[in-house]
C-alpha cells in the first residue's frame, strides 16, 4: 500500500508515516545489502569453506562416463557444423613445441588459482567497498557451474573415444592436472562443461580492466582470459563451447550481484566507513537525523517533520564529495533556522 497524504497545519501536505514494522524491515534490508568493509578472518574462512564445498560437490557428482562421452561426441559434431572444430589442430601444433606445451601445462595447473586469489587480495586491500559484490559474482558463477556439471556431464577432448587428441600432461609428464596422471582419481574427469578456467579468468580480466589505474595492467587483464582460452584448448582439456558455458555462468553471477546490490559491483563506492564507526544518530522531538562523521566528509540526513526516525545508513565513500558538509549545517538542519553554512 502507498503512503497516505495528509494536510498539516501550515497548509503543506505530507506523507503519513509508514508503520514501524515496515520501516524496520526496509532499514534491515538496506543494511544487509549495503557495501561494508570486509573482515580478513571472515573472508579467509569463507573462501576456504566455499572452495572445499565446491570441490566436494563437484567430485560427488556421478561421473556418468557413458553419457559424458556421448555428450563429447555431440559437442564435437556441433562444432564441426559451425566450422570451429579446430581444437585438435591447435593441440597437435602446440604439442610439437616442447617448451611451449610444458609451460601451458603448468599455466593450466597453477594460474587458475594464483591469479584469482591475487585479484581477491587486491580487491580486499584497494577496493574494500567493491570487494563483497565482486566476490559474490565469483561465488554465484561457481555455484551455477555445479548445476552444469550435474546436468551435462562432459568428457574433455583428450578422453574422447576414437579421438586423436594428445593428453599433454601425460605425454610430457608434467605436474598439476587434477584430471590426469596420479591425481586423476581426486577429481571428476567428466566435469568439463562449463569451463571455470574461463569463468574465473574472465572475472579476473574484467575486474582488473575496470578498476586498475595503470594502462598496461588493464591490458594484461584483458590478455589473461584470452591466453587462458588458448591454453585450455591446446592442452585438450576443453572444447571452445565449454568456454562459452563459462562465460554464461559468469553473466549469471553478475546478474545476481546487480540484483542484490542494485548496481554493478564496479560502480559501488571504492571505500566505505568501518561498521560501527563514523555514524551518529541524533534524535529530536520532531524526527531523527543520521549524520556521518569523517575526515573531510559528512552526510547529513534531513528531519522528516513527522514523528519517528529517518531511515538510512550513512556509509560514505572516502573520496565522495557531498553537498551536506559540516557540523554547523547539521545543527541548523536540526534547529530549523535554515541559515546557510558558513
Amino acid at each position: 500500500m502507498g503512503d497516505t497524504t495528509v494536510t498539516v497545519p501550515n497548509g503543506r501536505t505530507s506523507a503519513a508515516p509508514r508503520p514501524a514494522g515496515d520501516r524496520t524491515g526496509r532499514a534491515l534490508l538496506r543494511r544487509v545489502r549495503a557495501p561494508r568493509r570486509p573482515r580478513l578472518w571472515f573472508e579467509i574462512l569463507l573462501i576456504a569453506v566455499s572452495y572445499w564445498t565446491y570441490s566436494l560437490v563437484r567430485n560427488a557428482v556421478p561421473e556418468q562416463k557413458a553419457q559424458a562421452l556421448r555428450n563429447a561426441d555431440w559437442i564435437w559434431e556441433v562444432q564441426q557444423q559451425l566450422g570451429i572444430a579446430v581444437e585438435e589442430s591447435v593441440n597437435h601444433a602446440v604439442n610439437s613445441v616442447t617448451w611451449l606445451v610444458v609451460g601451458m601445462n603448468y599455466y593450466y595447473a597453477t594460474l587458475h588459482f594464483v591469479v584469482t586469489l591475487g585479484v581477491l587480495v587486491w580487491l580486499y586491500r584497494s577496493h574494500p567497498g567493491r570487494y563483497a559484490a565482486t566476490r559474490l559474482v565469483l561465488f554465484a558463477t561457481t555455484g551455477v557451474a555445479l548445476v552444469g556439471y550435474y546436468l551435462f556431464p562432459l568428457a574433455p577432448p583428450r578422453l574422447m573415444n576414437g579421438g586423436n587428441f594428445i593428453d599433454t600432461v601425460m605425454v610430457h609428464q608434467t605436474w598439476g592436472s587434477m584430471a590426469s596422471g596420479n591425481l586423476k582419481n581426486m577429481s571428476n574427469q567428466y566435469a568439463a562443461m562449463p569451463s571455470m578456467h574461463i569463468g574465473w579468468s574472465v572475472w579476473c580480466g574484467l575486474t582488473v580492466f575496470a578498476l586498475a589505474s595503470v594502462p598496461w595492467v588493464r591490458i594484461l587483464g584483458l590478455l589473461y582470459p584470452a591466453l587462458t582460452l588458448v591454453v585450455i584448448v591446446a592442452t585438450a582439456n576443453h572444447f571452445w563451447l565449454d568456454a562459452v558455458g563459462g562465460v554464461l555462468c559468469l553473466a549469471f553471477g553478475y546478474a545476481v550481484a546487480r540484483l542484490w546490490y542494485g548496481s554493478g559491483p564496479y560502480a559501488l563506492p571504492r571505500r566505505v566507513a568501518a561498521r560501527g564507526k563514523g555514524e551518529r544518530r541524533v534524535a529530536g522531538g520532531e524526527g531523527a537525523v543520521t549524520a556521518a562523521r569523517g575526515e573531510g566528509t559528512a552526510g547529513v540526513g534531513a528531519a522528516s517533520g513527522s514523528p519517528g526516525e529517518t531511515e538510512g545508513d550513512a556509509d560514505v565513500d572516502d573520496g565522495a564529495r557531498t553537498g551536506a558538509t559540516d557540523g554547523g549545517a547539521g545543527a541548523d538542519a536540526l534547529s530549523g533556522t535554515g541559515r546557510p553554512a558558513p
